[in-house]
This record gives C-alpha cells, sequence and structure tokens, in this order.
C-alpha cells in the first residue's frame, strides 16, 4: 500500500470515526429516556378470577394510560401467594414490575411457609381494599346485637353457632373477642367453610346462628343479613351505623383488645425500588393516583363495586405492618 493509499483509509477511518461519535452523541437523549421506556407488568400472586386479579385487570389500561407504556398483568398462584411473592421479589428493582396483592399474605408466608423475605421488602404504595371483618346474624335471627351473642355464649358456650372460615384473619379476631369478655373459644361450637362465599352463604341461609367473613363480601347482601360487629376502628362508609370493635371495648372498659384487618388489598413495589431508581416509585405514585381519579375509572370502579379509596403509601405502609405485626403476634391462632 503507497503512502497516499494509507492516507485515504485513514482518511476514511477518521470520518467513519467521527460520524460514530456524532451519532452516540445524538442519541443519547433518546438512551436516557424517562422512566418507563419500555412496557410494564402488574404481577398478581393468585390465580385468574380471584378480587385481585379482577381489580388488575380492570384498572390496568387506565395505569397504561398514565404510564404511556403497554401493561400486561400476569398471575403467579400458588401456596397462598408465596410463589408470587418470592417471584415478585426476584424481579430487578428497576419499577418495571408492580404487584396487586392481599399483602396480609405476606407475614403468613414468613410465620407459616418459612418464606425468606422479610415484611419490610414490600412497599405498599396505596391499598384501596381493606376488608374488615364484620360479624353477622340472619335478617330473621333472633339475635339483633353483639351484647345478646355474647351474652347467651357466656351463659352456655355452645348456644351459638359461630361459622368462619379456618386460618383466617376472621378467626382471630372472634378469638380475642371471646377472650376478652371472658368465653374460652374452644368450647364455642366453630362451624368452618371453605372460602368467604359458603360462609356467607351460611349466615344467609341460617345454617349458622352468626358468622364472620370481610364487610365487603357482604355488600351485595345487606338486605338478607344483621350486621353485629365490625372490626375496625372507625366505621366503613358502605356500613356507617354498624358498631365497630374499639366503640365496643371502650364502652365495655376493656382495655388492649387487639383485632386484625382482613385482606388488605393493593398496590405494591418491592421496596428496593424506592433505592435504586426512586424516579419510577414516584411515577408509580402519581400514575396510581391519577388514574384513582379518572372519571371514565371511578364510574367504572362504581359499577364493578372495586374499591377506589386514595390512602397514599405512608399510611398504606403503616397500615399493612401494623395488620402484620398483630397477625404474627397471634400466628399461633392460624396453626391449629
Amino acid at each position: 500500500m503507497t503512502q497516499l493509499q494509507k492516507r485515504k483509509t485513514l482518511l476514511r477511518l477518521a470520518v467513519v470515526a467521527g460520524a460514530t461519535l456524532i451519532g452516540l452523541s445524538t442519541s443519547m437523549p433518546v438512551m436516557a429516556q424517562a422512566f418507563p421506556d419500555k412496557p410494564l407488568t402488574i404481577l398478581v400472586p393468585f390465580n385468574t378470577g380471584g378480587f385481585n386479579d379482577r381489580m388488575a385487570r380492570a384498572f390496568a389500561p387506565f395505569l397504561q394510560k398514565q404510564m404511556n407504556q403497554p401493561v400486561t398483568v400476569l398471575n403467579r398462584g400458588g401456596a397462598g401467594a408465596l410463589l408470587g411473592h418470592t417471584f415478585f421479589l426476584q424481579q430487578p428493582p428497576d419499577g418495571y414490575t408492580i404487584m396487586m396483592t392481599s399483602v396480609n399474605y405476606v407475614p403468613t408466608n414468613i410465620g407459616l411457609q418459612s418464606a425468606t423475605f422479610k415484611l419490610e421488602d414490600f412497599d405498599a404504595l396505596n391499598l384501596p381494599s381493606t376488608d374488615f371483618t364484620m360479624l353477622a346474624a340472619p335478617a330473621d335471627s333472633k339475635w339483633k346485637s353483639v351484647d345478646q351473642v355474647l351474652a347467651a355464649l357466656k351463659a352456655d358456650p355452645k348456644s351459638v353457632s359461630i361459622g368462619l372460615q379456618p386460618g383466617s384473619a376472621d378467626l382471630i379476631n372472634i378469638t380475642l373477642l371471646l377472650r376478652a369478655v371472658g368465653i374460652d373459644p374452644t368450647q364455642v361450637r366453630m362451624v368452618t367453610f371453605k372460602g368467604g362465599g359458603p360462609t356467607r352463604n351460611a349466615v344467609v341461609g341460617g345454617t349458622v346462628d352468626v358468622g364472620l367473613v370481610g364487610a365487603e363480601g357482604f355488600l351485595p347482601l345487606r338486605s338478607k343479613i344483621i350486621p353485629l360487629m365490625l372490626f375496625n376502628d372507625e366505621p366503613m362508609s358502605d356500613w356507617e351505623n354498624v358498631p365497630i370493635v374499639v366503640e365496643y371495648a371502650k364502652a365495655n372498659k376493656i382495655e388492649n383488645l387487639e383485632w386484625v384487618p382482613g385482606s388488605q388489598r393493593g398496590w405494591v413495589l418491592p421496596a428496593e425500588v424506592a433505592k435504586s431508581n426512586p424516579e419510577a416509585r414516584k411515577k408509580w405514585i402519581d400514575a396510581i393516583q391519577n388514574a384513582a381519579n379518572d372519571p371514565q375509572w371511578i364510574e367504572m370502579a362504581k359499577e364493578l363495586q372495586l374499591p377506589n379509596p386514595w390512602y397514599g403509601p405512608e399510611k398504606s405502609q403503616d397500615a399493612y405492618l401494623k395488620g402484620a405485626a398483630v397477625l404474627g403476634k397471634h400466628m399461633d391462632l392460624l396453626k391449629k
């Protein structure tokens, strides 16, 4: 190769290199696009058809509108949400996977199934659904108040049958209430059912004298029941006149009466996202809140009877951890 050819070759290489550098410099802003710049996933750690799945699929289009990226729902059910929760924390903490779950399963995963994760590994952004336990009787029942039921049980623990689901928050709540008023729960006729639906049907049909299940589940049956007590520290908008357990404890001078919330359902990120990609966390918070305020979603939520309050990360995480602490304290009741 002659000197002239070498100079021409070097010149061509310089031109190519210069073009490459220019291309890189002009493409850099594209590569540094703000979150999100690719499709997003909503993980549901339960099989299709349940509340979490229905909520995720109904809300997904509104999140997609806010995030301006495709949103896909992925179901990973099994082992009481343990498989899904474990899979969730195995994903990169970049914010591209969010979860719609019942956070009360996290402490049971840890306490009953020896999960390796911790409560603090989950960051609850908003828990719009907390299905507090309700004690109810059939509409034609002679039991008109919780005082009547407890008085009867004090006189004869076998006089009132109580329907509930084994291994549930409902079981913990009625057990703690009975103990607080001096009734031995082991002497009471507890009738167990496989699921909230069968339990509600047993109450409405009079198969049991009273029963406990999530208050939201009783909403379509409100004309067929007498609500006796709500295990919450404040009235619910749908059950404003139902006595709450905190008021009962105060009126009867019962100190430190504990109770646990039922299914606390909502939107959760891995806690690691707040450290590795805080912008993504903020974007999700804004997107969930804005989507919840979308008039079309508000109308759909009412039609589908899906809850839509906005509590935000601080209140949601606090409620999750408080509920988990009480649940963990009384985990022995679920092992029986």
